[in-house]
């Protein structure tokens, strides 16, 4: 930074600023790489604003689930997926039903990842944004189609 810090409490302001600047680096690339903003080819600008928000929303996502699965393992995991997101995981992960109670956010986070070609290994550390987003995609594909499967099997009966 090119600000100067007169006091302590600038000092630390500034030290927490940088402490900031690499989740917003990493909130960045998702938004760029995971979510193609840079690829989208809207008629108009209101259009591309709108769509940027929409993705903006969707690489916050992403970066919570990275942090919020890693400081927050213990969470249960309705607090961020939908009823149907943790199920559909579950469900295609484990082939069997899911739990009558939601399992906790690290692990969920964790299968998820998996789903984006994160291994697990027992040295790996925690998934990154890149397994989750990409996890995600899938994980949203199974969820609709376990709502679909719901949904029809509900409407026969």
């Amino acid at each position: 930074t090119n600000r100067t810090a007169e006091t302590l409490e600038d000092i630390v302001q500034l030290i927490d600023w940088y402490r900031r600047r690499w989740l917003i680096e990493i909130l960045f690339r998702i938004w760029k790489s995971g979510c193609k903003i840079e690829s989208l080819q809207l008629g108009s600008m209101e259009r591309l604003e709108r769509a940027l928000v929409i993705y903006l929303i969707i690489a916050w996502r992403i970066l919570s689930l990275v942090t919020w699965g890693r400081d927050c393992p213990d969470l249960p995991c309705d607090v961020v997926f939908d009823i149907e997101e943790w199920q559909a995981a579950w469900i295609v992960a484990h082939r069997s039903p899911p739990p009558d109670a939601p399992p906790p956010l690290g692990q969920m986070v964790r299968l998820i990842a998996g789903f984006g070609g994160f291994l697990g290994r027992k040295h790996d550390g925690h998934p990154g944004p890149k397994a989750i987003w990409e996890g995600m995609q899938k994980v949203r594909a199974f969820a609709i189609a376990l709502e679909a499967g719901r949904a029809a099997y509900f409407n026969d009966g």
